[in-house]
């Protein structure tokens, strides 16, 4: 069983910027990026396939947040820049080990890591 770690989560103000890391202990394919706010569902916010030529965003952070991925060190990252008070969640990776291409919803990863908090001051 892969596992997943993430990092690089903490406090930030608005406008500023973070990058999240996931480590996974073996290799993934497709990977995403979900995040889950107190008193909400989890929600989808970017998947990359898996050789990473291929991204999808959710409306909301398409233009400030970046995904991308070192599949030499079995890495997963997300740059998110411009960040507003409504970013902050709690961030979870994904990892899918059958699909090759951008996947948004829950179901067909694999694996998933236990989340990293990031907060966003006004």
């Amino acid at each position: 069983q892969v596992r997943l770690i993430e990092s690089g989560g903490g406090l930030v103000q608005a406008g500023g910027s973070l990058s999240l890391s996931c480590v996974a202990s073996g290799r993934t394919a497709t990977m995403g990026w979900f995040r889950q706010a107190p008193g909400k569902e989890r929600e989808f916010v970017a998947s990359i396939g898996g050789f990473g030529r291929n991204t999808y965003y959710t409306h909301s952070v398409e233009g400030r947040f970046t995904v991308s991925r070192d599949n030499a060190k079995n890495t997963l990252y997300l740059q998110m820049n411009n960040l507003k008070p409504e970013d902050s969640a709690v961030y979870y990776c994904a990892a899918s080990f059958a699909y090759s291409d951008v996947l948004i919803n829950e179901y067909p990863y694999d694996a998933w890591g236990q989340g990293t908090q990031v907060t966003v001051s006004s």
